[in-house]
């Protein structure tokens, strides 16, 4: 089967401190498609729960979390369980290790039902990750906006993630940028993104 992969860009879009390379087709328009309907409806998609001042928030943005076996992923004082790999990521997972030339052993989904749904500013730093690991960013759905801005300097740096886009996060970008999914009024649409990443797990004594 023909994934429409093609040559990765090696352009970094960041300034400094960092390394982020965009490539705007990983998959073909059809395949694009495809996958996007079977995420929407085949992934086991939850409410996401996060600390805000103090109090628990429930989101209308959904979350799901995948992986080679049931790995616990903590973030915003929540801990989650991976449920294993569906065929359709294990479809995805080994385009983007081809691709990428990294590996990846879990899968942070998103789905946000329109524009209004977004993200804040944060660092994918979580103890649980791989230092200065690659995270491989997959779009589905709806264009939107992504922006990048450095720890020290402010500076900033955006980019519209396509239909089928692949966007790679590398070296020490966590430490020095956050990045954030601005909110827009003017997507009715949804999207769908993964973020492959690589857990470690500590020694059991």
């Amino acid at each position: 089967m023909n994934l429409g992969i093609e040559t990765s860009n090696d352009h970094n879009l960041l300034p400094c401190d960092g390394m982020v390379l965009y490539q705007r087709t990983l998959f073909d328009s059809d395949v694009s498609e495809r996958l996007f309907r079977n995420l929407l409806e085949n992934i086991d998609w939850r409410n996401d729960e996060v600390m805000l001042f103090g109090k628990r928030i429930v989101t209308r943005r959904k979350v799901a979390w995948y992986g080679d076996r049931d790995y616990a992923y903590t973030y915003s004082k929540t801990t989650k369980r991976a449920l294993l790999w569906t065929a359709e990521l294990r479809e995805i997972k080994a385009a983007v290790e081809s691709c990428s030339g990294h590996t990846y052993n879990s899968c942070l989904l998103n789905l946000y039902h329109n524009g209004d749904e977004g993200m804040a500013w944060h660092s994918d730093n979580e103890k649980e990750l791989l230092e200065d690991g690659a995270i491989a960013s997959v779009s589905f759905g709806s264009e939107r906006k992504f922006m990048f801005k450095h720890k020290v300097t402010n500076e900033q740096v955006s980019i519209v993630l396509d239909h089928g886009s692949l966007l790679m996060m590398l070296g020490q970008t966590q430490k020095h940028w956050v990045h954030k999914l601005p909110t827009s009024k003017r997507i009715s649409e949804p999207r769908v993104n993964l973020t492959f990443r690589t857990i470690i797990e500590k020694n059991k004594s």
